[in-house]
């Protein structure tokens, strides 16, 4: 079966893109893990866009592996400009599993996204047991890394780092995302501070591994930033192809806003 799909990315982390909103596929985990393989199609993320009967649509993130993704930043944004085109609005609502997100086009693949209020308390990370999640001891490879968990639709640990260049994401990554302290796993971050509106990362995706680029990411950093005194709004966090802005609203909410890929048609074979 042949789908009609869209290929999009936010700074090189990429998606493919399915509308169910008129016919559900009913995917399994096989076929998304193909559309995902890099043999294949590939992407670190695929989206289905589904019916809302309030909003614009119904976002269900999954990724490479298989595994459902309760949010995606820059998988939001690149809706948002899809939806936005096709619909000629510069406002676009979506439901996920992790609550309402409000885009908006700034400018020509230019999109802000309001992902809300971040959450820091142990029990909305998760984490197995009653922690400061400020400062979270976690021993890898007998060495010991203190990051800062934050939930923005996905739990997130960050790490603040003088360098990283002697940051081995591709074996460290693994092992904090699968620490038995993280009942749903973790997204894991390292970042360097370059100023005090400017940190620069390494990011290792729950589900996906080693991507590029991720949208909660960049919001985790400047909250955890923010948390542990070393940043200001707004904050630019930059990834390996460039940067995402974050900003923060009069009630708290993260804003982040950024550019996104033009818009490919495709076709996956399932």
């Amino acid at each position: 079966m042949d789908l009609k799909a869209y290929k999009m990315d936010g700074l090189g982390n990429d998606f493919v893109i399915i509308d169910e909103r008129n016919h559900n596929y009913n995917l399994d985990e096989f076929q998304i893990k193909k559309i995902c393989d890099r043999k294949n199609i590939g992407c670190d993320q695929l989206i289905l866009i589904r019916e809302s009967k309030k909003f614009d649509a119904f976002l269900i993130f999954k990724n490479s592996d298989g595994s459902n993704s309760s949010a995606c930043g820059n998988g939001s944004r690149c809706v948002a400009s899809l939806l936005s085109k096709e619909s000629s609005k510069n406002k676009i609502i979506f439901e996920t599993e992790s609550g309402i997100l409000k885009s908006k086009v700034i400018s020509k693949n230019n999109i802000q996204t309001n992902v809300g209020f971040p959450k820091t308390n142990w029990k909305e990370i998760p984490i197995s047991k009653e922690i400061d999640t400020k400062k979270i001891e976690i021993n890898i490879n007998n060495s010991s890394y203190v990051g800062t968990a934050v939930n923005v639709g996905n739990p997130h640990i960050i790490f603040f780092k003088d360098e990283l260049e002697n940051i081995n994401i591709m074996d460290i990554g693994p092992k904090i995302e699968n620490n038995s302290i993280f009942p749903e796993k973790i997204n894991v971050t390292f970042a360097k501070k370059i100023s005090e509106t400017h940190f620069k990362v390494l990011h290792w995706e729950r589900g996906a591994g080693s991507t590029k680029a991720c949208g909660t990411a960049a919001c985790a950093t400047a909250v955890a930033a923010e948390i542990n005194n070393i940043s200001s709004y707004p904050t630019e966090i930059e990834f390996k192809l460039g940067k995402i802005k974050i900003d923060k609203d009069t009630y708290g909410n993260i804003l982040m806003e950024g550019n996104v890929s033009n818009v490919e048609e495709i076709y996956v074979n399932v």
